[in-house]
């Protein structure tokens, strides 16, 4: 079979083979590729397995991440492709895919730490050609929640404790808008960056977000979502949307307006919109492995998912400075907990005002 290794794509032929695939997912499109293009420290690239250089067969799409430059730069990068692989069902997808992975595998392994295959949907079949190519299979969790019922049967299966927090919010004045104003983007970012910075977990640079409005919510293919109580913006999240589904991708708030409960209903708002503009699965992303206590998944667990394991492939391309970067971030985590808070970015609507002013200016 006469299988050749392709370095891009036409767009239409990228965009109608993800479009026309089951398993097609929203970071496979040209669109994502866009997006982490203009994401500093992201570098996209992509490859595909093509019958004959015409049919295209397996695709991959990992996005090389660096969270800094320096002689120390290996020890920061990584690669994850975040919708995982896509190829044909069949002898010859699996053949393509084969051909994909050898070639990955030999034309990365100087460069990076590790590369990790987020699946986004059922993948176990191509387990025995992953595993030939060294890709190890780890256990993940996400919740995937059934849209396709009325807005109503989506709200009864909710667990009792998710519907009381969403009325909680309501009552307290918490209200949901969406994100249209490019200058609202410091404080939307600021209010992930809180969460993220309390988790002790590196966050991606604000490009990635401007990349996203620019690119994404222009097209219908995203969703920014600001909760608000009064004059105070107190929570965010970034909802993907693609086919019939809709991914959950990032999300933050103010903790000092936990009590309004605003992530509660941020998630509400976005399922609700789900159900009753056409989409079949709400996608809540990661919740951790199976055999470890992790309380993201005790809040998604909230809201009436079914839990799955779909997993993870990672392939480690240099073990021993996988080992002095691991200690370096254990010791970079350490360095957080008592590094001086930073001062947030204005989140009062006025103060947004002033700030687009100046943007403006």
């Amino acid at each position: 079979m006469d299988i050749k290794l392709v370095h891009g794509l036409p767009e239409d032929k990228w965009r109608n083979y993800v479009e026309q695939h089951p398993q097609g997912n929203i970071f496979h499109t040209p669109e994502m590729f866009q997006v982490f293009s203009r994401t500093k420290g992201y570098q996209p690239a992509l490859l595909s397995a093509t019958l004959r250089g015409d049919r295209v067969l397996a695709l991959l799409s990992p996005v090389q991440i660096t969270l800094g430059d320096g002689p120390l730069r290996r020890l920061r990068t990584r690669a994850v492709a975040y919708g995982s692989v896509l190829y044909d069902p069949g002898p010859a997808g699996a053949s393509a895919l084969t051909t994909l992975m050898h070639a990955y595998v030999h034309k990365t392994s100087a460069k990076l730490l590790f590369t990790e295959l987020r699946n986004l949907a059922d993948l176990s079949a191509a387990r025995p050609v992953l595993a030939r190519h060294g890709f190890a299979h780890e256990d993940h969790l996400t919740y995937l929640i059934d849209l396709d019922r009325p807005a109503n049967e989506v709200w009864r299966a909710l667990h009792k404790s998710g519907r009381k927090a969403i009325r909680r919010s309501v009552h307290r004045g918490v209200t949901v808008q969406e994100l249209d104003d490019r200058s609202l983007l410091p404080a939307y970012y600021d209010l992930i960056r809180q969460t993220y910075a309390r988790a002790q977990i590196p966050l991606a640079d604000i490009s990635l977000f401007e990349a996203v409005f620019d690119v994404l919510v222009s097209q219908g293919m995203a969703k920014m979502l600001l909760a608000r109580v009064a004059d105070d913006y107190v929570a965010a999240s970034l909802e993907l949307l693609y086919k019939d589904v809709i991914y959950s991708w990032y999300s933050g708030y103010d903790r000092a307006f936990r009590y309004f409960y605003p992530n509660d209903i941020l998630v509400w708002h976005i399922l609700e919109w789900g159900a009753t503009h056409g989409y079949r699965c709400y996608d809540f992303g990661g919740a951790g492995r199976p055999d470890q206590a992790y309380g993201v998944r005790n809040f998604k667990a909230k809201f009436g998912g079914q839990l799955v394991n779909l997993g993870r492939y990672t392939y480690v391309h240099a073990p021993l400075a996988l080992m002095v970067s691991r200690a370096g971030y254990a010791l970079y985590r350490t360095l957080l907990r008592y590094r001086p808070a930073r001062r947030s970015a204005p989140t009062t609507v006025t103060q947004l005002n002033e700030c687009a002013e100046l943007h403006a200016g």
